[in-house]
């Protein structure tokens, strides 16, 4: 019988895993049956079955797991991060509705959060920054920076943090992960020669070690984000600016909507809750 060993997963291509060991080598591994329900970040159980081969045989308690969801499946992104770097940039234009989501899912798993507003350097930063704003008002921490220039100011943030960094295509984040972590483009190469790519097309995610304290997990760009897994009330409660007003309301069963005497739609009348911000929050509860 082949000893047990222990490995924490750095890569995911479909059903197939990158696992590294705590000596640095990495094995190719597949899970043991038909489900896979492996995250990039996971801390596994392997046995090995080649010389650089293995089979996962017992994903070990995790701390946290970010996942989206629809109404059929799952899809999970990363596992053990504490931390979500959402990249928006003044340009190509980001989906407000993605970046509330991505930070509801976040508040759903006590993870810190940081916006990263990218490319700065172009000219319309203000529309940007506009469009920005509500979140900082509500207390979010939002960094500004252009990762073609210097990325110095995001390294105090990512200290000592397992990040999972998340975004659309086009915000800049391979840039900023280049600039990050330079070896990262040669890393992926590897990656891929190890796995003999074009048979593994699907990339999750991808984890790189800053220093020994440090982690980031890359995500392939992504266009929707579904909190299907999330109930009314937890989406409410995720909305740091309806606390206040929450139980407020003449119906317990408040939609906040349409409702007479609905204490978030009075706050919004008066300017303490954002418009826009009461939008993403009825398009995001009715899924």
């Amino acid at each position: 019988m082949s000893e047990k060993l222990h490995g924490q997963v750095i890569a995911a291509f479909g059903r197939h895993y990158l696992v590294e060991l705590p000596s640095s080598e990495i094995l190719e591994c597949v899970p043991r049956g038909k489900k896979s329900e492996v995250a990039c970040g996971d801390q596994v159980e392997i046995a090995r079955t080649g010389t650089d081969q293995g089979v996962i045989d017992r994903i070990l308690p995790r701390t946290t797991l970010l996942y989206r969801s629809d109404a059929f499946k799952q899809k999970l992104i990363a596992a053990n991060v504490t931390q979500i770097i959402i990249v928006v940039a003044t340009e190509p234009s980001f989906n407000d509705e993605l970046l509330a989501r991505c930070l509801l899912a976040a508040h759903d798993q006590k993870l810190a959060t940081l916006i990263v507003l990218n490319k700065c350097d172009l000219p319309n930063v203000a529309a940007a920054r506009a469009q920005i704003a509500p979140y900082t008002r509500i207390g979010y921490r939002v960094l500004e920076l252009s990762a073609k220039q210097d990325v110095t100011p995001l390294l105090p943030y990512i200290q000592g943090q397992s990040s999972v960094f998340v975004g659309q295509s086009g915000m800049g984040k391979s840039t900023l992960l280049n600039a990050l972590i330079p070896e990262a483009h040669a890393h992926t190469r590897e990656i891929s020669t190890v796995l003999d790519s074009g048979k593994h097309t699907t990339t999750h995610a991808k984890l790189y070690h800053l220093n020994a304290d440090s982690h980031i997990i890359d995500c392939p760009g992504v266009q929707l984000f579904g909190l299907h897994h999330l109930d009314f009330a937890a989406i409410e409660r995720s909305f740091p600016e309806f606390l206040p007003y929450l139980g407020e309301c003449r119906f317990a069963n408040c939609s906040h909507s349409h409702e007479p005497n609905c204490a978030i739609l009075q706050a919004t009348e008066e300017g303490k809750i954002d418009r826009r911000r009461l939008q993403l929050f009825q398009q995001i509860a009715g899924h």
